[in-house]
């Protein structure tokens, strides 16, 4: 197989490669989170429950994370620019057909085929930045790449916010498209390293879609469904069917699941610490459209604006945070943000009474910082300290870890609203210790007896 590059594209393709990629990913971005801060209205106007209506999130994340790391696998046999257009396409067909949902079962079938076009085009897409991008300017450039999905997720409640004031909820689903179609009239800057010449494990993507899938949708029955007895029942064949899965993969260097990066111990600490942290940002996130709404009276549109300063703060201090991890210990970095985040939000579960603008702006704000330090380096540590050759995999681990973590928050969320503690103080207090533990990974990883990579790459 070719030697893949490792210096980086030169410019003025880098430049068109760059600004691809993040129209790619804003798309993703806005269209995966827009529907946040519409869940209420989505629950009123389609006559289901507010458990219900989160199934529009839980869906979405639910297939981003069963078929995540077999595209990622896929990527490498037909080629990452490849697969990222096809995705695209995919993608921006289905969030267009999302215009015309007239009930719940409808949205969430389409919901999944946008999931589809997501995982393809997110699967490959840290695999692209790293080959987009020299690797003295890695952590730069996945800091830039962490500035575009805090962006689109800044501009996600605040768009839903603005177009449920003026438009049907139906309309927040064509605010991405202009994205993607610009991303596919400049795509061919993207880069399209040789494929490999070894055939696609199909028994593999099943069993490892299958495995995520039987354990997050028994996890779902749970919260939404009437016997425990079945819910249970079909996590355990998930887990089952996982076991299998993770002894299959054991040895093989070209596995769908990574098990060998996962090896590394802090690699592992990454993923750990960056799952908590992903737990506890969704089940905030998730839950506050509720409370706002719900206990302080705040209509979508203030909704999309009290929440847009975390995003907004990650924007700033993201690209900040990923120069710096080339040059500083991503464990520093990261202990030192998840320690402001944890304070964020404890000050998040206790609002006043009668909270104006800035009292949830400043405390939004405090934990965006946080999750800012956090994010970029971690990721860089990753993706910095894998292999090139399995990039793909890293990057398929990033993402699925991430989108697998939210897909247990908004379980998480879906089940306190069920117990009606979702729309309080509890989801704040449960993403500080989430929040916690991440810094208590990122931390440990400066143990001298933990060899840290990132000051030298694997090539």
């Amino acid at each position: 197989m070719a030697a893949m590059r490792t210096d980086g594209l030169p410019n003025p393709r880098r430049i068109k490669a760059i600004v691809a990629i993040s129209f790619g990913t804003a798309l993703v971005v806005i269209d995966g989170g827009i529907a946040t801060v519409a869940l209420p209205t989505i629950a009123r106007d389609l006559g289901v429950d507010s458990a219900a209506a989160v199934l529009v999130v839980t869906v979405y994340q639910l297939v981003l994370v069963m078929t995540l790391l077999p595209f990622s696998n896929l990527g490498d046999r037909i080629g990452h620019r490849t697969l990222y257009q096809y995705g695209q396409i995919v993608f921006t067909v289905a969030t267009l057909l999302c215009f015309f949902a007239k009930s719940l079962p409808f949205l969430l079938v389409v919901r999944a085929a946008q999931a589809l076009g997501a995982a393809a085009a997110l699967s490959v897409s840290s695999a692209m930045v790293r080959s987009i991008y020299p690797s003295n300017q890695l952590g730069r450039g996945l800091g830039i790449n962490s500035v575009v999905v805090s962006s689109g997720v800044a501009l996600a409640p605040t768009l839903g916010g603005l177009i449920l004031n003026v438009a049907p909820w139906p309309w927040i689903f064509a605010a991405a498209v202009p994205f993607g179609l610009i991303s596919l009239l400049i795509g061919r800057a993207l880069p399209d390293p040789v494929p490999r010449d070894r055939p696609f494990d199909i028994l593999g993507a099943v069993l490892c879609a299958v495995f995520f899938g039987l354990v997050i949708s028994g996890l779902e029955s749970a919260v939404h469904g009437n016997s425990p007895v079945v819910s249970a029942a079909i996590v355990l064949t998930g887990a089952a069917i996982g076991i299998v899965f993770v002894r299959r993969e054991l040895g093989d260097p070209d596995a769908i699941l990574p098990v060998d990066l996962l090896g590394r111990p802090v690699i592992a600490l990454s993923v750990i610490g960056a799952f908590a942290s992903f737990v506890g940002v969704m089940t905030l996130m998730l839950s506050l459209p509720f409370r706002l709404q719900h206990d302080y009276g705040f209509t979508p549109g203030e909704v999309g604006a009290v929440i847009a300063p975390w995003p907004l703060t990650t924007l700033v201090v993201a690209p900040l945070a990923g120069m710096l991890s080339d040059r500083y210990p991503a464990g520093l970095l990261g202990g030192i943000g998840m320690t402001i985040a944890t304070v964020g939000l404890i000050t998040m579960a206790f609002l006043p009474p009668d909270p104006a603008w800035i009292d949830i702006a400043w405390r939004m704000s405090l934990c965006g910082l946080g999750s800012g330090l956090f994010l970029s380096p971690n990721a860089r540590l990753i993706v910095g300290s894998t292999p090139i050759a399995r990039a793909a995999a890293a990057g398929g681990l990033i993402s699925t870890n991430r989108l697998l973590a939210q897909t247990i928050g908004a379980t998480l969320v879906a089940t306190l609203l069920a117990l009606g503690l979702g729309d309080g103080k509890a989801p704040a207090l449960i993403a500080a210790g989430l929040a916690l533990i991440a810094g208590l990974c990122s931390v440990a990883r400066l143990n001298p007896a933990i060899r840290n990579p990132a000051r030298q790459e694997v090539e």
